[in-house]
C-alpha cells in the first residue's frame, strides 16, 4: 500500500496492479497494516482523525474522530482489531475495538522514543508511563485490556521499552545522560541491571537477538555491548576504531567507474540507452588490503545529539551476524560473527550509510546510501545492484518483504520493488 496525498492505493505484490484506490478526508500522514492484511489504517494527525479500510469489503470503512484531544501517533493492537490512538500532549491512550465498538483508555503515557511495545504472541503490551515526575512501566492483557502489573522503575528519565522476542523479559533504558539498562520479568520483577559507564553520553541504540539469548547495546562511546540472557553481565563489547588493522576481517570498499563504450558503437542522437549508460557510473566493491582507514567525522561538540556512537545494530534472522553503523564513521557497516565473536566484514561506502535491514529469512543484508543502487550483503560475497529507470532515484530507505524475496526501495517522491531470484537448492 502506498498513499498519495488523501489517497491509498493498494497494489498486488507480484504484479503491483492497482487492486484497490481509497479517498480519504485529508492528507495521509501514517499507514499501517492490520497483523492478518485484512485491515488498513491511514492517520490524519492534523485533523485528529484515522479512517480503516477492508481489503475483503472494499464498501466497509471505518471513520475514528479524537475530536478535541488530537492524534499524534496511531497503530495496531497486534490481534489486528483494535487500534491504539495517542492524544496530543500524551494525555492518553485510546484503545478503540473493531468488533465491538468499544472504547478502553491508558492514562499518563510518556512521550519518549519507545514508549509501546508488544510481546512477539502478541499476548501483553507495556506501556511507560510518567506521574508525578516519576517513571512506571504498565503491563496490560490484550485479550481485554485488563491492567496485569504496574510498577516505577530506576530510571531518571525513562526512554524506551522492548520485549524480547521470547515474552519473558521487558528492557528498559534510560536516556542518553545516564547509562542504565534494566530487565524485568512479566510480573514486574526486576532481573537486572547494567550500567556501563557513569558521567558521559550514555546508550544510543539496542537491540535484541531473535533468540532472545542477547541484548546488544550501542553507545555515545563507539562501543558494542553484549549481554548474555542467563546473568545478564556483559560477554563482550565491540570497538569501531577508524583503521581496520586484523587480517581476519575482510573489508569491501566500493567504488565507481565510467563504464567504455565503444566509439564504433556511438549514434548521434545517441539514443536514449546508450546515452544513459554514457554518462551513469558504475559500482562495485573491491577488496582492501589492511591495514585500511576509513573516513572519520569528527563530532561538533557544542551541539545537542551530535553525530557520534553506534546509531544502528541488527542481528540477523540467525542470530549468527550483528550489523552496526557507527555515527561517527558514516559511510561504513560492520558486520560481527556472534559464533566468534569478532569482526567479520566492513563494507565501506562512498556515501553515507541512510539505512540497512537483514533479511527475514536468511542471512542477507540490504544497505542504501542516498544513492541509486542497493548494495546486499551475505556470507558469499557482496554485490551493488543499479535501480534501472530513467532520472536519479535516490534509496533513502528500504524494507524486505516478510518472505525474503522482494523488498521495495523508498525515494522521497516515488517507490519501486526489487525482485530476488531464489536460489536453487
Amino acid at each position: 500500500a502506498s498513499c498519495v496525498q488523501h489517497r491509498l492505493v493498494v497494489r498486488d505484490v507480484s504484479s503491483l496492479q492497482i487492486r484497490q484506490i481509497y479517498a480519504c478526508l485529508d492528507h495521509i500522514q501514517y499507514i499501517e497494516w492490520s497483523s492478518d492484511s485484512l485491515f488498513i489504517l491511514c492517520a490524519m494527525y492534523k485533523r485528529g482523525i484515522v479512517q480503516v479500510w477492508s481489503l475483503e469489503q472494499p464498501d466497509w470503512h471505518c471513520k475514528i474522530d479524537e475530536g478535541s484531544a488530537g492524534l499524534v501517533a496511531s497503530c495496531w493492537s497486534p490481534d489486528g482489531r483494535h487500534i491504539l490512538n495517542t492524544t496530543e500532549f500524551h494525555l492518553r491512550i485510546t484503545v478503540w475495538s473493531l468488533c465491538t465498538k468499544s472504547v478502553s483508555y491508558i492514562k499518563y503515557p510518556k512521550a519518549c522514543q519507545q514508549g509501546v511495545a508488544f510481546t512477539k504472541d502478541g499476548r501483553y503490551m507495556a506501556v511507560a508511563e510518567r506521574r508525578d515526575c516519576k517513571d512506571f512501566i504498565s503491563i496490560f492483557v490484550c485479550s481485554d485490556w485488563q491492567l496485569l502489573r504496574h510498577f516505577d522503575t530506576e530510571t531518571q528519565d525513562l526512554f524506551g521499552i522492548e520485549w524480547a522476542p521470547n515474552g519473558c523479559v521487558l528492557a528498559a533504558w534510560d536516556s542518553c545522560l545516564e547509562y542504565k539498562v534494566l530487565l524485568y520479568s512479566l510480573d514486574g520483577r526486576l532481573l537486572s541491571s547494567y550500567r556501563a559507564y557513569e558521567w558521559p553520553l550514555g546508550i544510543k541504540s539496542i537491540a535484541w537477538s531473535p533468540s532472545s539469548q542477547f541484548l546488544a547495546i550501542g553507545s555515545f562511546d563507539e562501543k558494542v555491548r553484549i549481554l548474555n540472557h542467563v546473568t545478564w553481565k556483559k560477554i563482550t563489547e565491540f570497538d569501531h576504531p577508524a583503521t581496520i588493522a586484523s587480517k581476519k576481517t575482510i573489508v569491501y570498499k566500493e567504488v565507481e567507474k565510467s563504464p567504455s563504450v565503444e566509439t564504433e558503437r556511438l549514434s548521434f542522437p545517441p539514443t536514449r540507452a546508450l546515452a544513459s549508460s554514457l554518462f551513469s557510473t558504475q559500482s562495485k566493491y573491491d577488496i582492501s588490503q589492511v591495514p585500511v582507514s576509513l573516513q572519520y567525522v569528527k563530532p561538533v561538540a557544542d551541539r545537542a545529539n551530535p553525530k557520534m556512537g553506534v546509531g544502528i545494530v541488527a542481528f540477523s534472522a540467525d542470530n549468527c551476524f550483528l550489523a552496526t553503523r557507527n555515527d561517527n564513521i558514516p559511510n561504513a557497516v560492520w558486520i560481527w560473527d556472534i559464533r566468534k565473536l569478532k569482526l567479520s566484514v566492513v563494507l565501506e561506502q562512498l556515501s553515507t550509510i541512510q539505512c540497512f535491514q537483514w533479511d527475514p529469512c536468511q542471512p542477507r543484508l540490504a544497505v542504501c546510501t542516498g544513492s541509486s543502487r542497493v548494495y546486499l550483503w551475505s556470507p558469499a560475497g557482496c554485490v551493488a545492484v543499479q535501480v534501472p529507470g530513467e532520472g536519479d532515484f535516490q534509496i533513502v530507505s528500504l524494507s524486505w518483504h516478510s518472505s525474503g524475496d522482494s523488498m521495495v526501495l523508498l525515494s522521497k517522491e516515488n517507490f519501486c520493488v526489487c525482485y530476488l531470484e531464489r536460489e536453487e537448492v
